[in-house]
């Protein structure tokens, strides 16, 4: 049985992140003469500065061993706050705890488009942390993995968006990380690949590895993780069981389209 060490802890996370450009004061009123509008350019009137309050309060605990996918309608803060996990953004309030070894594959993973699939493993083996022995060792399985056969030495910018996520999957976890965060990066394959994927997903958690995963079907999150998080305006309004967590989250989203279907 897979022990059960936190790897993250999330206590009353806040993120908050800035826009900039426009009025102040929405309610100003907009400078009438020639020279009122080149004062206002250079004025109070450009580069004004709005805090945006994307995650409000979010705790939870992950342990190793479980697959957690989190569900919810666009700017929820899903990605937001695996982008936390992983260290790329910082937190406004609170405190957050993560593993060092953490493995982000997203959409748009980090490959270098203009060099060959061949190149992009061996650098991306390197970059998990696997030796170039060890690269050349699990090439062939990566490969196979992926599914992109010759296309593996042309280079990656002749890829189609499916076959780069394939890849990617393939490179992120050849080396078995001790988190694992999955944005949407599931979507652009077909449904073998979603299959192999997730019997993959099944190994990390079986070496206690944790996986997170955003994704905008519920589907896919019931039928990959164990353990679901919704988030509803930054802040988590289920946590639990994943089969019950995303039908609670289904059942909202059919309620909210009924409700736009009867307004006049």
């Amino acid at each position: 049985m897979a022990a059960s060490e936190p790897t993250v802890v999330a206590h009353d996370v806040r993120i908050s992140y800035r826009t900039f450009g426009g009025a102040r004061n929405a309610l100003e009123a907009a400078p009438t003469s020639r020279w009122s509008r080149l004062v206002g350019r250079a004025g109070k009137h450009v580069g004004a500065v709005n805090e945006i309050e994307a995650v409000k309060g979010l705790s939870f605990i992950a342990r190793e061993g479980e697959s957690i996918g989190l569900v919810g309608r666009n700017g929820s803060g899903k990605s937001t706050v695996l982008r936390a996990v992983a260290g790329l953004i910082p937190i406004s309030g609170g405190q957050l705890y993560s593993r060092s070894d953490v493995a982000l594959l997203g959409v748009n993973a980090a490959l270098m488009k203009s060099l060959s699939g061949e190149r992009n493993i061996m650098l991306g083996g390197l970059a998990r942390g696997l030796t170039r022995r060890e690269v050349r060792e699990k090439f062939d399985e990566i490969v196979e993995f992926s599914g992109v056969g010759d296309f593996v030495k042309l280079p990656m910018s002749s890829y189609s968006s499916g076959m780069s996520a394939r890849l990617a999957f393939a490179i992120a976890s050849a080396r078995t990380p001790e988190i694992l965060i999955i944005d949407e990066a599931l979507a652009t394959g077909d449904a073998e690949f979603r299959r192999r994927s997730a019997e993959r997903i099944e190994r990390i958690r079986e070496e206690a590895g944790t996986v997170f995963m955003v994704s905008h079907s519920a589907t896919t999150i019931r039928n990959t993780c164990t353990r679901a998080i919704w988030l509803e305006q930054g802040q988590v309004r289920a946590d639990g069981p994943a089969k019950e967590v995303t039908a609670e989250y289904s059942a909202f989203i059919k309620a909210l389209r009924a409700a736009k279907k009867k307004r006049p």
